[in-house]
């Protein structure tokens, strides 16, 4: 009943996204906004979730592919009556807050028999409706007042059964048939020519993808899924609003029957900042821009928080619905997310690290700008020996963790550097004094001499995965005694090849114990620091043999499970943009001429 998370693809219009399977079904969709209520949701419910299919009767088989630099997805399904192609899309109209779904079903050879049902189902499952017909094209008006209604247009006859549109049909060789979901505001009938719509509709959306993803600068080896990548992380950004959030989806499981359900549809602080990190990498300046103006724009009003709606406005409450049986029977199925109370220093880290490189890749900040960084790094000053909840979000307990440690000491190297860099006035010897005492209190107080290596918290002895980052954000050299013990001991205890879990807790410090995957984004750390430690051969084989986990379109969800199925939300963010992160790494001049060095002295990890 429940389709693998891996069989999904994603399609999307920068206000919101799509999942299509490869059985040609959208069984998730946010409406109108990606953090919005759903209005297909079979992902979460097989029963009650609702879904728009378009699928052959008899039995069949199916590939799905993006056309070349799009985020247009082609499923081909085989049969031995033939071959038909359909296309998915949603126009992009970056001024118009729109919601239109585009299906155009193609026969290729012989006559298949096909079924439509679109069933759509509001506010989570949670509101009835009522089906209009209006001439040949049908209504979905939901009871609710702050869901809009759904106009379903077709070339072909439309018939409604209950609540739901269907229709059966014969395609032969040549002939087409399209489908047309769209967002209505009043009852007013499309005057354009629909197919006419569609087929414009259609050279206008690939037109947009291929045109911004050609600003890219990438040219390396893995240029394909690099590519596709961005043009993932371009789908997770708010056009209205600049804004980026983690995963367009929530509650699928990071473990199979557990609890570790979260909604991730919304804009961590830190997320967003990696992300525009590697876009301005790639020659991504506009989408940077827009979201530090979004950024300012928090800064503005009160101190940062970790999370906010992508809007801006920080009111994400947590909730359970109880009427939805979850992912393969996995509940909780949770909406909002508590988490965005909690204490994490390291955002302000990932901001500066982020700020910095716009400064010296984009253009100059304003001296209006670094008014708002001042007070960021005046709190990261006052409250840089505060325990928080970790980069891991751990909910109960709250520690000293290493990584929001060097994450406190970025924001001071990075605030430095900018300061500098544009004669911006700022207390020299104050900031230069907390920058080396936080170094200092990492190398004296989360060094396990025991174990010989960095540990998760002040005094610990628990290994985390995220102490991978000391190198990539350059607070210890990737050739140090201290960094390869520690290398060792992950190797030892975290590490499974080039698949990597988080912790070494027997359970999480929240008390859950659910027997999650690897965590995707840590093994893309682990290759960039082997590169940076000049181990290049090596980090280009673990990074091929990462790719390959991807799905057959190249998507990566948060997690990896035991038996190499994608579990987490999806597509998810932080893997995306490590992957390309790693993929620029390795791509570097340095890695890529001939090595000088005879082969004994060359550094090594292990």
């Amino acid at each position: 009943m429940y389709e693998p998370i891996a069989d999904y693809g994603i399609i999307g219009n920068l206000h919101t996204i799509a999942l299509v399977s490869l059985k040609g079904s959208i069984d998730y969709m946010p409406f109108m906004r990606i953090d919005s209520p759903t209005i297909f949701l079979k992902l979460l419910d097989a029963e009650k979730g609702g879904y728009f299919s378009v699928c052959p009767t008899d039995s069949f088989t199916s590939k799905q592919r993006y056309i070349t630099d799009t985020n247009v997805l082609t499923t081909n399904f085989f049969s031995d009556e033939g071959m038909a192609e359909l296309l998915d899309y949603m126009p992009v109209n970056e001024k118009e807050f729109n919601c239109t779904v585009v299906r155009k079903l193609k026969g290729i050879r012989g006559s298949i028999r096909f079924s439509m049902k679109c069933a759509p189902v509001f506010n989570y499952a949670m509101a009835k409706h009522t089906i209009e017909r209006e001439n040949d094209n049908l209504l979905f008006i939901p009871e609710i007042s702050f869901q809009t209604p759904l106009r379903l247009l077709s070339n072909i006859p439309l018939t409604i059964k209950e609540t739901e549109a269907c229709c059966d049909f014969v395609l032969n060789e040549s002939e087409t048939v399209f489908f047309v979901l769209e967002a209505t505001h009043n009852k007013k009938q499309r005057s354009a020519n629909i197919e006419e719509f569609v087929n414009l509709a259609y050279k206008a959306t690939v037109g947009f993808w291929k045109s911004w993803i050609s600003k890219s600068k990438y040219t390396g080896r893995w240029l394909e899924i690099v590519n596709r990548s961005a043009l993932t992380l371009k789908l997770l950004i708010s056009y209205k609003y600049g804004s980026v959030i983690a995963a367009p989806t929530f509650s699928l499981p990071e473990s199979i029957g557990g609890q570790l359900n979260w909604d991730y549809r919304y804009t961590w602080i830190r997320d967003g900042a990696l992300t525009m990190y590697v876009l301005l990498n790639l020659g991504f300046y506009d989408e940077a821009d827009a979201f530090l103006e979004w950024i300012m724009h928090q800064c503005s009003r009160k101190q940062l928080q970790l999370m906010y709606n992508v809007d801006g406005e920080s009111d994400l409450d947590e909730k359970i619905l109880d009427h939805l049986e979850g992912y393969r029977g996995t509940a909780p199925v949770r909406i909002g997310n508590a988490a965005h109370r909690q204490f994490q220093l390291d955002i302000y880290g990932e901001l500066m690290d982020t700020l910095y490189i716009f400064n010296q890749m984009a253009r100059p900040i304003t001296l209006e700008f670094w008014q708002y960084t001042l007070r960021q790094i005046d709190f990261v000053i006052e409250n840089w020996q505060k325990p928080d909840h970790g980069i891991w979000e751990f909910r109960k307990e709250q520690k000293e963790f290493l990584y929001s440690r060097i994450m406190c000491w970025v924001a001071l190297d990075r605030a430095i550097k900018i300061a500098e860099n544009n004669s911006f006035p700022y207390p020299v010897l104050k900031w230069r004094e907390i920058r080396d005492t936080i170094l200092n209190d990492i190398y004296k107080n989360f060094w396990n001499k025991e174990k010989q290596c960095f540990v998760q918290y002040k005094n610990g002895a628990a290994l985390d995965a995220s102490v991978l980052i000391m190198p990539l954000v350059n607070f210890i050299s990737p050739y140090s005694m201290h960094w390869n013990s520690t290398v060792k001991n992950l190797e030892k205890e975290l590490i499974h090849g080039v698949l990597i879990y988080r912790y070494g807790n027997k359970k999480r410090l929240d008390g859950f114990s659910d027997n999650e995957g690897t965590f995707t984004m840590c093994s893309f750390w682990y290759i960039q620091c082997l590169a940076k430690a000049g181990m290049y051969d090596e980090a280009a084989a673990y990074f091929e043999r990462m790719v390959s986990y991807a799905n057959h379109l190249g998507l990566f969800s948060e997690q990896i499970g035991y038996n190499g199925e994608l579990l987490g939300n999806f597509p998810h963010a932080l893997t995306h943009l490590s992957l390309i992160a790693t993929a620029i790494e390795l791509s570097k001049e340095k890695h890529l001429r001939k090595k000088t060095l005879p082969p004994d002295s060359e550094p090594k990890m292990k």
